[in-house]
Formats: structure tokens, sequence, C-alpha cells
């Protein structure tokens, strides 16, 4: 494999070992959760296995980040592609928030952002 591609995958997996490591997830734990094996997600972080994207958005999916920001990293989308979503998307997607919450949320964004 061409060295940037090599750079690609190791970059790809210090982000994903960083970003497990401040979800305080074992690397068992990330795997599990992410239906991958530990030793596949072992590989992957150290750069010596390119995922699928389906892999990646497993592992996204688990982090909480958006799969395109490490479909980025392995170098498949340009750095000037964006998907993030709507603050109110945003906002009405949270698990962790009630509808109370979202409502108080939304209120105080559309009044901000007026």
């Amino acid at each position: 494999m061409p060295d940037f591609q090599a750079e690609a995958l190791e970059e790809l997996g210090r982000y994903i070992r960083a970003q497990r490591e401040f979800a305080q997830l074992s690397l068992r734990n990330l795997a599990r959760l992410a239906q991958i094996s530990d030793s596949y997600l072992s590989q992957v972080e150290r750069g010596l296995y390119r995922p699928s994207p389906a892999v990646l958005k497993a592992i996204a999916g688990v982090l909480g980040i958006p799969p395109s920001t490490l479909y980025r990293r392995v170098g498949w989308l340009d750095e000037t592609t964006h998907d993030h979503p709507t603050v109110p998307d945003a906002i009405a997607a949270d698990p962790k928030l009630t509808d109370e919450q979202k409502a108080a949320l939304l209120q105080l964004y559309r009044t901000l952002t007026r």
C-alpha cells in the first residue's frame, strides 16, 4: 500500500483509539458494542487494516461521532464535505434529553438566533 494510505490508516487508528479512551471504553467493550472482534479493532487501531464503511459507521455510532469524521480521516471524503446536522435536528435526535428539555433548548436556540 502506498505511504499516504498507510499514514491515513495509522492516523485513523490513533484517532479511534483516542476517542475510545476519551469515552472510557476498553478495546473489548468498543468491539462488542460495534459488533466486531477485538482483534479486528486492534488491527484497525494500529493502522494495520482498512475497515469497511459499515465497520467505521458502527464504530462512529458507538463513539457518538459522525461517520463522516472517520471517512475523512481514511481519505474517503474531502475536507470540504460536511454533513453536520442542524442544531434543531441534533436536539431532536439526542436520546439523553427529555421532551421537555428538547422543547426548552429549541425555544432558547430560536430566541438566540433571531
